[in-house]
């Protein structure tokens, strides 16, 4: 089974629970790419539009590319209203586009499916000289005040490792090192394949859930999707009454990866 077919499943929940990015990073990539109402912009998984609408906001034509076909069709929905968006129901893989015609490639959360072997050199073919690719994506922790919930969720997650393995679940500080791990690696990347004023950002935020929403936002996840119904419920259900009986809430600190390059 192809996990990135997975999001398809529950579109609409999909968009209400997953996060969108921090306002200054759609500042900062409009700035360095100079997005405005002459341009054309790519992007890569749109998924349910979370980073979409500021960039539209430009004025700026964007096709978007989206493998899920519910989630290609809801988002069509969602930006109905801007005559300069499409959305093409295709893997970034195979998808045929223009050579040199884009001045911003950009992907939120969904590059990671793509080998960089392939997807890199593909984004550098689609850009015009000067466009900018932008590549940023979330890396959640739990807050120190919830690292009880936290590590109860350790235990659960370890008796359903079948599905998703022993690596147990990063608390704040591995949490930071695979976030600086990720900034150095993608750095690296677009150096390799030959982008230019290459730079990272990290922006910070939080998000508070109730044991119901947190249950149903990593329903959303790919390898909690895979999950077989008569597992997949008993699990939600020790998630949720986990948060219950530890005061009814649980907070993620994310730290927002931006990674731009131009080319030349």
């Amino acid at each position: 089974m192809d996990l990135r077919l997975t999001f398809n499943e529950d579109a609409p929940n999909y968009d209400k629970f997953r996060p969108t990015y921090a306002d200054e990073l759609f500042e900062d990539v409009i700035r360095f790419s100079r997005l405005n109402s002459n341009k054309k912009a790519l992007e890569i998984g749109v998924g349910t539009g979370q980073a979409t609408l500021p960039f539209l906001k430009t004025g700026c034509n964007i096709t978007a590319i989206e493998i899920g076909d519910k989630l290609a069709q809801f988002s069509r929905e969602k930006f109905m209203e801007f005559k300069s968006f499409e959305v093409i129901n295709q893997d970034f893989e195979s998808v045929q586009l223009d050579k040199n015609t884009y001045d911003l490639v950009y992907s939120a959360s969904a590059f990671h499916w793509i080998p960089q072997e392939i997807g890199l050199p593909k984004v550098y073919k689609l850009l015009k000289s000067g466009g900018v690719f932008a590549w940023f994506s979330i890396q959640p922790a739990p807050v120190q005040e919830h690292i009880r919930i936290h590590e109860a969720f350790q235990k659960i997650y370890g008796s359903y490792s079948k599905f998703f393995g022993d690596t147990p679940l990063p608390g704040p500080q591995e949490s930071q090192q695979i976030a600086e791990k990720k900034r150095l690696d993608r750095f690296n990347a677009l150096k390799q394949y030959g982008f230019v004023d290459v730079n990272t950002k990290f922006y910070y935020g939080t998000r508070t859930f109730n044991a119901e929403d947190y249950a149903t936002l990593i329903s959303t996840f790919s390898s909690h999707k895979a999950m077989p119904e008569d597992s997949r419920i008993p699990f939600l259900k020790e998630i949720t009454y986990t948060i219950g009986r530890c005061g009814g809430e649980f907070t993620l600190s994310d730290t927002i990866i931006l990674s731009m390059g131009r080319k030349p």
